[in-house]
């Protein structure tokens, strides 16, 4: 089957309804963002993180840590990258150490400070997914002192989604121009500016955090023919906000160094 075809009709309200898309659920965002080309990519924050990169029409060999997958369309393929833990991390700080009100207060912690206090948290608190797939690694804070806050600590778990997110691109060995952004952790603008920061790249936050019903909705509109085009959907979407990197690169480079020798703690 296609991606965007009528398979059926299903009942809404009484009311008889064409079923005209079907999608996994990082595939959908894929084409929500409308990354119908290869080269195009989108990450979705949640619990965990989901890196899909737009691989073109011939299936291509994953590199190390990094798998290949469908993606919506006519024989289209993308790259794929799971990080187990992200906005998982901000729910333990929350609901396991008592450290947050509310996600939306770890922004107001991480601005506080001005940097992270040489603080490093790699939240393997369910092992770590891409590109390490190492079940059995622990959660590790690196760099506590007596001067420590939990203002670092809100800090340094919000900048773990940023290098997370960091890494599994740098695996997947593919140079973007943009990396397209979704889910709820996109509403934390220190974490959007961080996450270009790293990445050297801006980030583009789409207009509808759920974007994976948007690229529902998209297949089954091509389908019965409110889209006349992918064109036509691409238009139709609109972007937030645009993050553009603003912090030094041999400081960003710095810190990704020393995320990562925090990392082999866990391993």
């Amino acid at each position: 089957r296609r991606s965007s075809e009528v398979v059926g009709d299903g009942e809404l309200s009484g009311a008889s309804a064409p079923i005209a898309g079907i999608a996994g659920d990082q595939q959908a965002s894929l084409f929500g963002h409308g990354c119908f080309h290869a080269g195009q990519a989108k990450t979705t924050y949640g619990t965990g993180n989901f890196v899909l990169v737009h691989a073109g029409t011939s299936p291509p060999v994953p590199p190390h840590g990094i798998i290949t997958t469908a993606a919506a369309g006519d024989h289209e393929y993308a790259l794929e990258g799971s990080v187990f833990v992200t906005g998982g991390a901000i729910e333990w700080l929350r609901e396991g150490l008592g450290l947050l009100a509310d996600a939306g207060q770890s922004e107001k912690l991480a601005r506080a400070v001005d940097d992270n206090g040489g603080v490093y948290f790699v939240p393997a608190l369910a092992g770590l997914g891409s590109p390490h797939w190492r079940p059995e690694a622990r959660g590790v804070v690196t760099g506590l002192t007596s001067g420590t806050r939990r203002e670092h600590l809100a800090r340094a778990a919000l900048e773990s989604i940023a290098y997370q997110t960091r890494d599994v691109i740098d695996a997947m060995n593919i140079e973007l121009d943009v990396l397209h952004a979704d889910g709820g952790a996109t509403a934390n603008r220190f974490l959007m500016q961080f996450q270009a920061d790293v990445l050297r790249i801006p980030v583009e936050v789409a207009a509808e955090r759920e974007t994976t019903a948007i690229g529902a909705a998209a297949l089954a509109g091509l389908a019965v023919g409110v889209f006349t085009s992918k064109d036509e959907v691409a238009r139709a979407l609109g972007t937030a906000k645009r993050y553009e990197p603003q912090l030094d690169e041999d400081e960003a480079e710095r810190l990704v160094r020393e995320w990562r020798r925090a990392v082999k703690n866990a391993l």
